[in-house]
């Protein structure tokens, strides 16, 4: 389909709800009049004939089938059949047919209306606002702390003059708060949006890519996003049943009875599946062509061969083409059951027929009707979507299918992905269930484990989302039509797939340029290595908080030790534009969702913090109580120079300093490059244990070492490899018996942790995947025998 064309009908779907405010039939006392749909109330009759924007929710009453697109609420291209009693929803247009409907719902209480109010009424409140001021309280709660020491101390115990009081408190002030933390964050996180728009991902949002970076879940819509949006055939599930034909022969005859000016979706799946579309009017001239109506439910053409011969071929619903065949009590049976085993996988049926014209007439009887087979048409997934699946899910995020389509349809796609067929129609979110294993878990652990939904509308899409955020997850959703804007919005991260309409685009965060989810993956590696930056300065600015604190606090109410407060300054300063450089740091992006653990970054932060502070405190000691320095490194002893000391001490610190400069009203004094040199490597030596500390204190808060400790018993154990083949073996005997129901009912008690909820959906697609390939055994064993090959060659069969 051409752009022109996609773009057309985005914009007639964005318009029609305000068009279907234009005037409509209603009945009214007794007599149909033209009234706006504005005046509608539900109870009154109206009518919808070919052409019309439905103007209201309502119910069909007695009278013909209709052909209703609901591609604006549920993004489906295909347009679906409503009979009497069925709900049509206002928005949608009327393709074929015509019916009268009674009113049930209007405004905001329409379908429609709903999606737009719950677009307007979600508010997003971001998670990044609340990390940076909560790290900004620690902070300042710190020094609070230090500087109420200071003063308890210093002036009624210590009785220290006003001056150095105060100037020691600007030091806590001045070094302690992370000034530059909101400006380092925040251009981490431009850099980071560049980065992603280089890859296909624009960012509206930039505080999307520190959510983006701990998403657990995605919900994806099916069509246009894992699939192509374009129906084809299946060639490989064709069934024939005439033995004159084969399948090549009855695409070529379906494609005869097509039309590529018609741009109708199955007429341009089956035209496509020809090497060369021109074959279908290939040496043949054509006499008539009956088009698709509602009433007949097929197409046919009358044509002459190149030999002379009339025939007529149609192509249409299995049922009305069987009518027409004179062996249709005889295949009738066989054909019902090719039907339902499509449509158990998803895949609609298009029947094949033909009869030759011995009458050479248009108008002619023609012989009887051959039934030649049925096609399946599917729309396929994209080339990439079932890798990208895996990836994500090796990434641990849990990818939900979530579509508008039929279950099972949605089956048979999630199959072909290989993302598990555990899906539930959109009824269950309320409580209502197709069957009794459903019905006995609550709604809320039925969203957690489902692979994804069929037959959801705007409403629907946006309460899986919220109860998903409800269990404590951080959940995406792609999306490109009218009908996701809700769920858009209300996800922690909106995600617009390429060609996505304006209204998609409006509502989410993310907006992607290329097709396909393979961009989302690499966008995910991509926001986690930005937050793994952002991670690492936060941890180092409550460290520095700490080690300026602790350090300085320390010094002056053991040692009366002054320290000048414009060095600290200089010390902000440098430290904030040198540290700018970490939005470009080389990190290794996690292989599971990040979030922000602040019990992690405080523990870190204080550790190193306080490790480093008694570096300082340690260094200040060595220089004015000892002669180590000068013993062993032969520099100038500074113990009775205050100022040399206080350049010494900021060298330690901020580790860049004009070690020629002598700046009398701050107290600085140059030291020469003999005490540089020693200041740096005292400083390297000590610098060297920073990251075993920083591990230490991951894997200690992991709890990790407790379990291997105690749960384990690794420390109390002479068994060789501390027992590792007894845990494995214990391990493998419980999952032996794991059967899909296991996975919802370990769930009953508490909310699934994130990894594990994609390693749960890793292992339902592949129990899937292990039933497929028994079920193809038991297939290829029976053929076998029926056929009476020998048992070992089926046993070779089997394991090919």
């Amino acid at each position: 389909m051409s752009k022109p064309t996609e773009t057309g009908t985005q914009v007639a779907n964005l318009g029609n709800l305000a068009m279907g405010l234009r005037p409509c039939r209603v009945l009214r006392d007794g007599q149909w009049r033209e009234l706006d749909a504005s005046f509608l109330v539900p109870g009154d009759i109206i009518s919808i004939k070919l052409g019309d924007i439905i103007p209201a929710d309502a119910r069909l009453l007695e009278g013909d089938p209709l052909k209703v697109d609901q591609s604006a609420l549920t993004g489906e291209s295909l347009p679906v059949t409503k009979r009497t009693g069925d709900l049509v929803f206002s928005g949608s247009t009327c393709k074929h047919g015509e019916i009268e409907a009674v009113v049930i719902a209007t405004g905001i209480q329409s379908f429609f209306g709903k999606a737009a109010h719950l677009v307007d009424s979600t508010e997003v409140v971001g998670n990044f606002q609340k990390v940076l001021v909560c790290i900004g309280n620690f902070c300042i709660c710190s020094i609070v702390l230090g500087v109420i020491l200071e003063v308890i101390i210093m002036f009624p115990i210590q009785h220290r003059s006003y001056r150095n009081g105060i100037n020691n408190v600007l030091v806590l002030l001045i070094g302690g708060i992370p000034i530059a933390m909101p400006t380092v964050l925040s251009v981490t996180l431009a850099i980071g949006s560049h980065h992603l728009s280089q890859q296909g991902a624009i960012t509206k949002r930039m505080t999307a890519i520190e959510e983006m970076a701990g998403m657990d879940v995605l919900c994806c819509d099916k069509t246009g996003t894992l699939t192509l949006n374009r129906l084809t055939v299946d060639k490989n599930l064709i069934e024939v049943f005439s033995k004159e034909m084969d399948k090549e022969m009855i695409i070529l005859l379906a494609a005869r009875a097509s039309r590529v000016e018609n741009q109708d979706a199955i007429d341009m799946a089956v035209i496509n599946i020809l090497a060369d579309p021109k074959e279908a009017r290939s040496n043949i001239t054509e006499i008539h062509f009956l088009p698709f109506n509602p009433t007949d439910k097929r197409t046919a053409i009358t044509y002459i061969d190149s030999n002379g011969n009339w025939f007529r071929v149609s192509k249409g619903a299995p049922e009305q083409i069987l009518n027409l065949c004179y062996n249709k009590d005889d295949i009738a049976e066989r054909v019902q059951i090719v039907i339902d085993e499509f449509a158990e996988r998803g895949l609609r049926s298009l029947a094949v027929a033909y009869q030759e014209i011995p009458e050479r007439s248009r108008h002619g009887p023609g012989g009887p009707w051959i039934f030649c087979g049925l096609l399946p048409l599917f729309d396929p997934p994209r080339h990439d979507s079932a890798d990208t699946i895996r990836r994500a899910l090796n990434l641990g995020v849990c990818v939900k299918m979530i579509t508008g389509d039929h279950l099972a349809i949605a089956k048979e796609t999630g199959r072909r992905l290989g993302m598990g067929t555990n899906m539930h129609p959109s009824a269950s979110l309320f409580g209502r269930h197709n069957g009794e294993d459903a019905a006995t878990v609550p709604v809320d652990e039925l969203v957690e484990t489902a692979d994804g939904f069929a037959g959801v509308f705007p409403e629907h899409k946006y309460e899986i989302v919220r109860i998903l955020q409800g269990k404590g997850h951080i959940c995406g959703m792609t999306g490109d039509g009218v009908n996701d804007a809700p769920a858009l919005k209300k996800a922690d991260i909106g995600i617009a797939v390429s060609d996505a309409t304006d209204a998609a685009r409006g509502a989410a965060d993310i907006v992607l340029t290329e097709p396909g989810l393979s961009v989302i993956v690499s966008a995910v590696l991509t926001s986690r290595a930005i937050f793994q930056r952002m991670k690492n300065y936060t941890i180092y600015a409550v460290s520095i908080t700490i080690r300026i604190v602790l350090g300085f606090v320390l010094l002056a109410l053991i040692w009366e030790y002054d320290f000048p407060p414009f060095m600290v300054l200089i010390i902000a300063i440098l430290n904030d534009g040198t540290i700018m450089t970490i939005s470009k740091d080389r990190v290794k992006p996690s292989r599971k969702p990040d979030q922000w653990k602040l019990k992690e970054v405080f523990a870190t932060g204080v550790v190193m913090g306080t490790y480093l502070a008694l570096v300082t405190v340690l260094f200040y000691w060595a220089v004015t109580r000892t002669t180590f320095f000068e013993t062993h490194f032969k520099v100038r002893s500074i113990k009775k120079d205050a100022e040399k000391i206080s350049s010494a001490m900021y060298l330690q610190v901020a580790t860049l300093v004009a070690v020629y400069a002598t700046i009398g009203f701050a107290s600085i004094s140059s030291i020469g490059w003999g005490w540089a040199g020693v200041i740096w490597l005292y400083s390297l030596v000590f610098y060297v244990p920073l990251d075993f500390i920083k591990i230490t204190v991951h894997y200690i808060l992991s709890g990790k070492a407790w379990n291997l400790l105690f749960d384990r018993k690794t420390a109390f154990t002479r068994k060789r490899d501390f027992g590792k083949e007894d845990r494995e073996a214990k391990w493998a005997l419980s999952q032996r018996d794991v059967q899909p129901r296991a996975f919802s009912d370990h769930l009953l008690s508490s909310t699934m942790p994130s990894s594990r909820m994609a390693d749960q959906a890793k292992r339902r697609a592949e129990i899937t995947r292990l039933g497929e390939r028994h079920a193809l055994r038991a297939h290829v064993e029976s053929v076998m025998r029926l056929k009476r090959v020998d048992s070992h060659i089926i046993r070779s069969a089997q394991s090919v």
